[in-house]
């Protein structure tokens, strides 16, 4: 399974913002530049995760974005489930579906088989687990930034 780059930088954004509760408010172009990835891209992921309810934007001078819940509240699963296209073959998808042997093909149940081992794996973590080494992080971030 490869998660596109729409996915990855969704769950970066999350680590970002997880590891910084006690810290003023995060702004994309701070995240963009930390993991190098454009304003463009940052800006569309960061506006899915707050349709999705899982950051917060605050407008004005002191503006930004910030978790809005709690990272044990935030699991890996749901949010690859809700970023990530996971037709992971064409016959998954029925409307798109044009191979000729699907009626008859076992192979699909198989790759549904895996992809849900995959998922269920994803759906026993939650963000406070991938940022419980967040002192460590946030070391990363701060050398990265003293260095630009």
């Amino acid at each position: 399974m490869h998660l596109t780059s729409y996915t990855d930088y969704a769950l970066r954004t999350l680590v970002y913002l997880g590891i910084r509760k006690d810290l003023p408010l995060a702004r994309i172009k701070d995240i963009s530049k930390n993991y190098n990835i454009s304003n463009n891209h940052m800006s569309k992921v960061v506006y899915e995760l707050g349709q999705l309810g899982l950051i917060k934007t605050v407008r004005g001078k002191n503006g930004g974005i910030k978790l809005a819940l709690n990272p044990e509240d935030i699991n890996i699963g749901t949010v690859v489930k809700k970023t990530e296209n996971l037709n992971i073959v064409e016959c998954f998808d029925p409307s798109n579906n044009l191979c000729i042997i699907s009626s008859a093909c076992k192979l699909k149940f198989t790759l549904n088989e895996a992809l849900q081992a995959y998922l269920s794996v994803l759906d026993k973590y939650t963000l406070a687990d991938v940022v419980s080494n967040g002192n460590e992080l946030l070391e990363i971030f701060s050398f990265h930034e003293q260095k630009a």
